[in-house]
């Protein structure tokens, strides 16, 4: 099967974000841990490539995804997805402008548009600018992001320092009126020089409307939920054959390990709510990890029943974080904690964890690359944008979720447990 669409995301979590409303379609979803070191061969009609690169130095970002976008274009797909997060995540240096900029160069072409709303998740944009819930994007707990902290909810003043070429706006007035108005709009902005085009979008609707305008452009970028119309439009007008191979539910065994490292605020909440149903669990502390190593923790989950989906968790507030960074520096805590939640996950597995739900885009990233994942079959969505996936690791066959911190309900943790029986 040669590839329809390719997409590229900034991390670990965001591409199962992408890849789990793909799926809705029920067609096959291929994600790939790190670009692929061997040709492109079976590939499926969506391919994903999850990078690391969200906040990785600018050059680093832009040659990782140039190099996952050849391997695409070597796997057929002619039409192209930069992924990034919902709300925005980045600094005025990059990575999301910069990358943008270096792929639509690759591909020859002179404009591209801007979209990570995800009403489902409660990310809209109106006029420009990124609202999460009711609380525009500056206003919202992203402020405090220990890596790129939001401190404007304007997304063309948040893109503008990060491109060579003019940013406009096609706004929810225009989307509403409907595809062709938006295509004309776009138009008219070419004619200005307008390469970068921010789009509203506050609904589902906004959404359909956006793919349906931009469908057949070399390079769509946003977050994942304007992508997830696309399969049935190609469908739709043969694009993709109607006899196109579905996706494919193993069963695994019922033992389970929960790791965060997420402390945004949902994750909070999610870890409260499942401390409440009386599991077993285990705190780390980044500053005792610091001095000690990961000894204690390992030791405790040697002996721990994985049938009760224990839960090992570096989430804390906001207070705790800043003062774990302040001795350790923001990337020291950071990595201390990611190191720590990745021996557990390999340790888990050993001993007999096939099911394995993790919290936290950097940790995602971590864990990930320390089971030795390589690709991932996309499974059934537990919340919007995060999905079960199959995968192989350490020669045996594990189910895997990965969850941006935000994302889910508090009532997560369970709900993953839940679904993947269902």
């Amino acid at each position: 099967m040669t590839t329809v669409f390719g997409c590229i995301a900034d991390d670990f979590t965001g591409a199962t974000d992408l890849a789990g409303l793909l799926a809705r379609s029920g067609l096959a979803v291929s994600l790939r841990i790190g670009i692929p070191d061997t040709a492109p061969k079976g590939s499926a009609p969506f391919e994903i490539i999850a990078l690391k690169c969200r906040t990785a130095p600018v050059e680093e970002a832009v040659a990782e995804t140039r190099a996952a976008l050849d391997w695409l274009r070597r796997a057929g797909a002619q039409r192209f997805f930069w992924k990034y997060c919902s709300t925005f995540d980045s600094t005025p240096r990059g990575n999301i402008g910069p990358v943008a900029e270096a792929l639509m160069a690759d591909l020859g072409t002179d404009q591209t548009i801007y979209c990570p709303a995800f009403p489902e998740n409660g990310r809209s944009i109106f006029m420009g600018n990124l609202f999460v819930g009711e609380q525009p994007l500056a206003e919202s707990s992203m402020k405090d992001h220990p890596l790129t902290p939001m401190r404007d909810s304007n997304l063309m003043r948040l893109l503008e320092p990060q491109v060579t070429k003019t940013v406009g706006l096609a706004n929810r007035l225009t989307v509403a009126r409907g595809a062709q108005a938006l295509r004309e709009e776009m138009d008219a902005l070419k004619t200005q020089g307008v390469a970068h085009i921010v789009v509203d979008a506050v609904a589902n609707e906004d959404l359909a409307v956006i793919a349906e305008a931009c469908r057949d452009m070399p390079l769509l970028t946003g977050g994942s939920a304007v992508a997830m119309p696309l399969p049935a439009l190609y469908l739709a007008d043969g694009t993709l054959a109607a006899d196109a191979p579905k996706t494919q539910r193993p069963q695994f065994d019922a033992k389970t390990i929960v790791l965060s490292g997420s402390c945004s605020a949902m994750t909070n909440r999610q870890v409260s709510d499942y401390l409440g149903r009386g599991v077993p669990s285990f705190q780390l502390d980044p500053l005792t990890l610091a001095e000690n190593g990961p000894r204690a923790v390992l030791e405790w989950l040697a002996v721990q029943d994985l049938g009760a989906a224990p839960l090992i968790y570096a989430t804390a507030n906001p207070e705790s974080v800043r003062t774990a960074q302040e001795r350790l520096g923001v990337a020291g805590a950071g990595e201390i904690v990611e190191a720590t939640l990745s021996a557990c996950a390999v340790a888990a597995r050993d001993a007999g964890a096939r099911r394995v739900i993790v919290a936290g885009g950097e940790t995602s990233g971590a864990v990930t690359k320390a089971l030795g994942v390589s690709q991932l079959d996309i499974g059934p969505e537990i919340a919007p944008g995060v999905p079960w996936t199959y995968c192989e690791s350490g020669g045996r066959q594990i189910a895997l979720t990965l969850k941006s911190g935000n994302f889910g309900t508090e009532t997560f943790f369970t709900d993953a447990q839940d679904r993947l029986v269902s």
